[in-house]
């Protein structure tokens, strides 16, 4: 994914990914101790493959199309990422907020991880994710600001209305928890409790670039 969009977008393309994944890898590695102790988040530690697709994947091909569309898609590659980075700012630092989050549908208390959950530092966060995409998609001339800051924003935001309606959210009976896994950390079956049993975060995930990259490319 890296050198497609090295060999497509050059240097600035690079510099447009870097800003995505550089702070993002510094931000996970931030109160590891408090994030390995969350027992019913789907996925922790490095990132696998196809959560390396559903963050970068719709950004790669955009990137592609650019040789043959020009500035549109240049905008959905740089718009793609801010959202990516937008939702893992949010996550990373979110999580470590002291308060539990709340739903962002029905402002319940979730335990923290789940998604769906927003917390104001998190929503801040989700902010900052964005403006550093969006600054340096500006500063190498990939994109304008505006265009690729409201992408990323707007992706983050349908990333946790996602998360808060379609995405899979199970139970776990013997610890009468809600949970993102199958089988809970306890090792018991887990039940689908609400969402589609295979949209998963990896999916939602990929919806929110794709969101990313439309607004941006509209603006």
């Amino acid at each position: 994914m890296g050198a497609a969009v090295l060999i497509a977008g050059g240097w600035p393309g690079a510099a447009v990914l870097f800003a995505f994944f550089i702070p993002s890898m510094l931000l996970s590695r931030l109160g590891r101790t408090r994030k390995r102790a969350l027992l019913d988040v789907g996925k922790q530690g490095a990132r696998d493959a196809w959560q390396v697709l559903a963050n970068g994947g719709v950004a790669a091909l955009a990137i592609i199309g650019s040789l043959h569309f020009g500035a549109p898609m240049l905008a959905a590659f740089a718009g793609a990422f801010a959202a990516a980075s937008a939702d893992t700012w949010a996550t990373e630092l979110g999580t470590l907020a002291k308060g539990a989050p709340r739903s962002i549908l029905t402002f319940r208390p979730l335990a923290t991880g789940l998604s769906g959950g927003i917390t104001w530092q998190g929503s801040l966060a989700q902010l900052g994710g964005a403006a550093v995409v969006a600054l340096t998609a500006m500063l190498v001339h990939v994109a304008p600001f505006w265009p690729v800051f409201a992408g990323g924003v707007a992706g983050s935001i349908a990333d946790s209305i996602l998360g808060a309606t379609l995405q899979t959210l199970r139970h776990c009976p013997r610890c009468d928890r809600d949970c993102e896994t199958n089988p809970h950390v306890c090792g018991t079956p887990t039940i689908v409790r609400r969402g589609l049993a295979w949209f998963e975060n990896d999916a939602v995930n990929f919806v929110a670039t794709i969101c990313g990259a439309l607004v941006a490319t509209l603006i």
